[in-house]
C-alpha cells in the first residue's frame, strides 16, 4: 500500500492542488465578468420592479417530448437545491420593428441581444441564420462555465431551450415577444435549478450568480428595447417564483408523467 512519501501519492497531491488553482481562477473570471455588469447595472437609470414570493408545482417548465431530449439535457430533475422560477420583462414604446421583426433579429444573432462583456454565443449545431429546433449553442461566459443549450421550440414571435450537461443551470428558458396595444412586450422565462453544489452556494446563499443572471437577463431587455429603435417604458420588470414542491421536469405525451421527490 503507497505511503505518504510515495511518489504517485505526492503527485496525486499536486495535482489535487493544481485543480484547485484551476478552480479558483475560473471562479475568480467568474467574479470579474460580475463585477463589469455589475458596474453598469449599479449606475443605470433604467427602473427595475423585483419581486419575489414562494412557488408551488405550477413553476414546472413546459414539458419536454421525449424525441427532443437525450442523455445530454439538464433537466431541472438533474440539478441541486430549489427551483427559481424567473422572469425578466420589458415594454418597449415607440419602436421600429414589430414583435415577430424583433425576434426575427433576436434569433438571427443572439450576439446582438447580449452584453458583450460577459456573453458571447457560439453556434455548435446547426445552420447560421436563424434558430431551427434542434440547434445548439454555448454561452461562452467569464468563469469556470460555459452555457451549453438545445432549441427545443421555435416560432416567429419566441424560442424555448434546454440547457445542456457543463451548463451553470439546470432546466429550461425562453425568449419571446407580442404586441402590447401600441407597444410590444419583451420577455425572458427561465424555470432552472444550479447544476451543482458549488453553483447552488454562488447563487442561492452567496446570491452572486444569481445577480449576475438578472444583471445579464436585464441588459437583454434593455438590448431588445434598442434593437427595436424604442424605449423601455416603465423599467423592467423581475419576478421570482422559488418551490422545492417537485423537482421533476414533465414530460409531453400520454405516458409521460411527473414525479416529486
Amino acid at each position: 500500500m503507497p505511503g505518504p512519501g510515495n511518489p504517485r501519492e505526492r503527485s496525486a497531491v499536486v495535482a489535487s492542488k493544481g485543480s484547485f488553482v484551476r478552480r479558483a481562477l475560473a471562479v475568480a473570471r467568474l467574479l470579474l465578468g460580475m463585477a463589469l455588469i455589475s458596474w453598469r447595472y449599479l449606475w443605470q437609470i433604467t427602473p427595475l420592479h423585483r419581486s419575489e414570493e414562494c412557488g408551488d408545482e405550477s413553476d414546472l417548465p413546459p414539458a419536454l417530448s421525449d424525441d427532443l431530449i437525450d442523455e445530454r439535457c439538464q433537466l431541472v430533475g438533474d440539478g441541486t437545491g430549489q427551483l427559481f422560477h424567473r422572469t425578466f420583462s420589458v415594454r418597449i414604446e415607440a419602436g421600429d420593428l414589430d414583435a415577430p421583426t424583433l425576434m426575427a433579429v433576436v434569433m438571427t444573432d443572439l450576439n446582438r441581444a447580449f452584453p458583450r462583456e460577459v456573453a458571447t454565443v457560439q453556434r455548435t449545431r446547426g445552420r447560421e441564420g436563424g434558430l431551427r429546433v434542434g440547434d445548439e449553442l454555448v454561452v461562452r461566459m467569464p468563469g469556470p462555465w460555459n452555457a451549453p443549450v438545445r432549441v427545443v421550440a421555435c416560432e416567429n414571435t419566441s424560442f424555448r431551450m434546454v440547457t445542456l450537461r457543463g451548463h451553470l443551470e439546470a432546466g429550461q428558458i425562453e425568449f419571446r415577444a407580442w404586441p402590447e396595444e401600441e407597444a410590444v412586450r419583451f420577455e425572458i422565462e427561465a424555470w432552472a435549478r444550479p447544476s451543482t453544489r458549488l453553483v447552488n452556494l454562488l447563487y442561492a446563499r452567496a446570491r452572486l450568480a444569481k445577480e449576475m443572471q438578472l444583471n445579464m437577463w436585464v441588459r437583454c431587455c434593455l438590448r431588445a428595447a434598442d434593437l427595436a429603435h424604442g424605449r423601455a417604458r416603465g423599467g423592467v420588470h423581475i419576478h421570482t417564483r422559488r418551490t422545492t414542491t417537485c423537482a421533476q421536469e414533465p414530460r409531453a405525451g400520454p405516458d409521460s408523467t411527473s414525479t416529486c421527490p
